[in-house]
């Protein structure tokens, strides 16, 4: 499981997609989003970019406890089919 605290904005993803993701593993990964605060777009970049990642490591992202505006902001970028949730 990989944790995500605080806001997700264009203020902070660049230090986040600049930390190293220590992948865990399991094929399946979760990203737990309960901790997230204030989102925008940009946190539809860094989803897309750790589900780029961890394809590439032979792993399978998922989402838990996204917050709305996650979900309403993958909705409208047309990308909620490549971000599903957790079981």
């Amino acid at each position: 499981r990989v944790r995500v605290d605080g806001p997700v904005t264009f203020d902070t993803v660049g230090a986040l997609l600049r930390t190293p993701v220590a992948w865990p593993q399991a094929a399946v990964v979760v990203v737990d989003l309960a901790a997230v605060g204030v989102v925008d777009s940009a946190v539809i970049a860094l989803l897309l970019a750790w589900q780029r990642d961890a394809a590439a490591a032979g792993r399978v992202l998922r989402l838990a406890h996204p917050p709305a505006a996650v979900a309403s902001l993958a909705a409208l970028y047309g990308v909620d089919a490549l971000l599903p949730e957790a079981a």
